[in-house]
């Protein structure tokens, strides 16, 4: 079985006073607080995920096999 690709994904920058849209997508991605990580499967789902909110989230870590 192959190892799946996966992305780290640290938010860096508040929700407050951003649209809820914002704010729903964080949670989301499973982050809600100030340096929180989280290590997800690398899909465009959460590619577009990351594209919507780009000022908020940074992306630390890309590792898998292509």
């Amino acid at each position: 079985m192959a190892a799946k690709k996966t992305i780290t994904v640290e938010q860096y920058a508040s929700a407050n006073r951003r649209p809820e849209i914002q704010t729903q997508t964080l949670k989301g991605l499973g982050l809600n607080k100030l340096h929180r990580r989280r290590v997800l499967e690398d899909t465009p789902d959460v590619r577009g995920m990351i594209n919507k909110i780009p000022h908020l989230v940074r992306v630390v870590d890309e590792k898998g096999k292509a």
